[in-house]
């Protein structure tokens, strides 16, 4: 009897403690989870022995809502910020177009990076032409220089009153690009991006690349019955023959409807030829130009405005030179430099009969790239 009552007297100690001990783990748990959400949550996870995993997942996934939305406000300022800048541009733009533009709404432009705008390099030297040149020194108060960088642009800045700072997303050109690279590329499209939108706004231009010497009136060469007029590489005798080849480093377009669709269809060709620069490009599409969208492009007598690759030699008949088929800074400079003495020695002769009584002039060749 004695040894049942003590059994079920331990039996009952020992429920007691387990119910106090049970007691004591709810009171514990609920005093650290502060309610009866935090209680059932902290429970469940003791039971699963994950108890220090529940609580932070909560608190991360604030955090990465909270980061996503900086994120996400961040991007909408950067996109509010560029399509404030690129307004700007286009303000700026449209005034001085206005500025430069003549009376028939017709501007000429260049473009320059810093390499090309430095004292002693293309631009000093293409301004130098217009002076030397025969009653054309006119055309600076029509030209807008396009700066292709900071340095560019405060160069022009110090030298002519018709400055446009071109800016191209995540592109530097500041130094000299090397023909075809992805700068260079990118840069030559970028070139014919800014031509359709003058087109847009009213405007004709006259694109002439730096490394042109001007002599002569290039207008007096150009039919008015052409939507586009560009010079040519090698020509070969009919002006409105596609099979001519085109160098856009010389072009003119006058603003119309046609015009622009051109410009649209040119741009967009560019995805089907990569890797190939906007003249290559336009030499590809030409014909589809003018035989489905009715464009009229008259390619300019090399005789009249002459390149490297192919020039006449004779300055009686010369109105520009480009030192195409000519790679490297400093070769273009070495022979446009001569070129241009060779020019003004030209123009210090005697009256025009007595030129023409003692045949073509010619320049003294070889150079680094004539020859």
């Amino acid at each position: 009897m004695m040894g049942g009552q003590q059994n079920g007297l331990n039996q009952l100690v020992s429920f007691l403690l387990g119910a106090s001990a049970a007691a004591v783990l709810i009171f514990l748990f609920s005093s650290a989870g502060g309610g009866r959400g935090a209680w059932s949550t902290d429970v469940s996870s003791w039971a699963n022995g994950t108890v220090a995993a529940t609580a932070p997942p909560a608190a991360k996934e604030g955090n990465l809502t909270s980061t996503a939305a900086h994120v996400e406000v961040k991007a909408s300022n950067q996109t509010a910020a560029a399509a404030a800048e690129e307004e700007e541009e286009e303000k700026e733009l449209e005034k001085l177009l206005a500025a430069v533009a003549d009376e028939h709404r017709t501007i000429i432009m260049t473009s320059v990076n810093e390499a090309w705008a430095a004292p002693g390099s293309l631009l000093d030297l293409f301004l130098e032409s217009f002076r030397a040149g025969e009653g054309i020194a006119r055309f600076v108060d029509h030209l807008l220089i396009v700066a292709l960088d900071d340095g560019a642009f405060r160069r022009c800045r110090a030298v002519h009153p018709h400055c446009y700072r071109l800016t191209v997303a995540g592109r530097n050109f500041t130094d000299e690009k090397v023909f075809m690279s992805e700068d260079y590329l990118d840069l030559v499209w970028s070139k014919v991006k800014l031509q359709q939108r003058i087109l847009e706004l009213g405007y004709n231009f006259l694109f002439t690349d730096v490394d042109i010497l001007w002599f002569r009136d290039p207008f007096e060469r150009m039919s008015m019955a052409a939507h586009m007029v560009t010079s040519s590489d090698f020509f070969i005798g009919d002006a409105y023959n596609p099979a001519n080849f085109p160098n856009t480093g010389f072009l003119f377009v006058r603003s119309s409807r046609r015009a622009v669709g051109a410009m649209e269809a040119w741009r967009a060709a560019r995805a089907s030829f990569p890797g190939k620069h906007e003249q290559q490009v336009l030499n590809e599409i030409k014909r589809e130009l003018v035989a489905r969208r009715g464009v009229r492009i008259q390619f300019l007598d090399t005789a009249h405005v002459a390149g490297f690759c192919s020039n006449t030699r004779d300055f009686a008949t010369l109105y520009t030179m480009h030192a195409n088929c000519c790679v490297g800074l400093a070769a273009k400079l070495h022979d446009l430099r001569n070129l241009l003495d060779e020019w003004r020695a030209y123009r210090r002769m005697p009256a025009d009969d007595e030129r023409r009584r003692r045949g073509p002039v010619r320049w003294k060749v070889p150079g680094i790239c004539i020859h």
